[in-house]
């Protein structure tokens, strides 16, 4: 059943709905800047394995370079406009505002690329428990988005955090190790997750 917003009219998505709303399978996703918000729970449901990140040979050499500084929740918002400034986004201004109260509650995060003082890249998402909900990413130098992804997965697997939700497979994605499972078995290992007791920072 699809969720319905109890403060559906108003400029932000109530943060306890909408920490239910993944608990249980769902995500939101707006039509367009200042379109509706619709509630999504895929039958085929993308993740990356913690122990299956695929991680090129170049990429471990930009990352090796140091190039990029990766930083934690330093620039959240930021974060969030840059993965919202393309053509086709589904990352509304209300998307933004409820997003940001959720990172002020402690929920949602940033893992930020900088590089000569600059965001290069990076991306943001919701923690629940043992469960990194990973929502958009975007790059503006080669591999910042990458490195990043990179930083967030050692980060899980440190603290014992057991799913990376993509919500969606892509071949981006693909190419780095994410893969589909069907929409039960995601549930059975989103409740896992949700068992466990992780802390982001």
């Amino acid at each position: 059943m699809t969720p319905t917003n109890p403060s559906s009219g108003s400029s932000i998505i109530d943060s306890r709905f909408l920490l239910h709303a993944y608990c249980n399978g769902f995500f939101p996703m707006a039509d367009g800047r200042e379109g509706e918000i619709r509630w999504y729970a895929p039958e085929m449901r993308g993740i990356i394995p913690l122990d299956g990140l695929k991680v090129s040979r170049s990429l471990r050499r930009t990352i090796r370079s140091g190039v990029f500084t990766i930083r934690y929740n330093t620039a959240f918002e930021q974060v969030m406009r840059a993965c919202a400034d393309r053509d086709d986004v589904w990352i509304s201004e209300t998307i933004i505002r409820s997003y940001c109260e959720l990172h002020r509650l402690g929920y949602a995060h940033s893992v930020e690329s900088w590089a000569d003082g600059t965001l290069a890249g990076g991306l943001y998402g919701v923690s629940i428990g043992g469960a990194f909900f990973g929502e958009s990413m975007f790059s503006r130098r080669t591999d910042a988005s990458k490195a990043a992804l990179v930083a967030l997965v050692e980060r899980l697997n440190a603290r014992g955090y057991r799913l990376l939700d993509t919500q969606y497979q892509n071949d981006h994605l693909a190419t780095l190790g994410c893969i589909e499972i069907p929409q039960q078995d995601y549930l059975l290992r989103l409740d896992d997750a949700l068992r466990c007791s992780c802390r982001f920072i």
